[in-house]
């Protein structure tokens, strides 16, 4: 119980429930804009539905699949839901779902790597920290949950996953916080797939 309360203070102190809960109302407001947009886009101009079984029927699994995991290495370039929307509309939607989780984990797992040896290039090192320093302090003020954060809300899993081998987070700890991506993937499906 000692426990709980020191580690209640510790984030009081550093500011960790300001940040989650502004990261909760950021990742809120960018849902229902996005939602808004969507919802706007298909009601005057497009099909997404018809935009989506195109895409199921134009490319292979194997082309989508390859470039989500690019693009949740290098800095989560395409937001998941999207891909998520894609998967719904295959013949074994969940199978895809999993599939998508993990290369999602298996994206931030390379960024963790491309993190670590770039902490061997002093240059690039200083330029990367500069750029994501915000993520590298809270990262070594709250450790695991940051990651859990990286891994469940609107953060880009990839630039976190780089922050932890920039600063050689322990790596185990990295892998089982990073779980918590097919979480999200999961509960985001349960809407996404009432939807398209």
């Amino acid at each position: 119980m000692k426990r709980l309360l020191l580690l209640n203070r510790y984030y009081k102190i550093t500011q960790f429930y300001s940040f989650l809960k502004n990261t909760a109302v950021k990742g809120g407001i960018a849902i229902l804009v996005f939602g808004t947009i969507l919802l706007f886009l298909e009601y005057f101009f497009l099909d997404f539905n018809t935009l989506l079984k195109s895409l199921v029927a134009t490319y292979s699994p194997k082309v989508i699949i390859l470039f989500f995991l690019l693009s949740e290495t290098i800095l989560g370039l395409v937001p998941p839901e999207i891909f998520i929307a894609w998967a719904s509309k295959s013949a074994t939607p969940w199978l895809f779902l999993f599939i998508l989780a993990s290369m999602s984990y298996l994206g931030g797992i390379i960024a963790y790597f491309i993190g670590n040896r770039l902490f061997l290039i002093p240059a690039v090192k200083n330029h990367i920290e500069n750029k994501i320093a915000i993520h590298i302090n809270n990262l070594k003020k709250w450790g695991g949950l940051f990651v859990f954060i990286g891994a469940m809300l609107p953060l880009p899993h990839s630039i976190v996953s780089l922050a932890c081998g920039l600063i050689k987070y322990n790596f185990k700890h990295y892998l089982l916080w990073a779980l918590f991506r097919y979480v999200r993937f999961v509960l985001y499906a349960l809407i996404i797939f009432q939807i398209f």
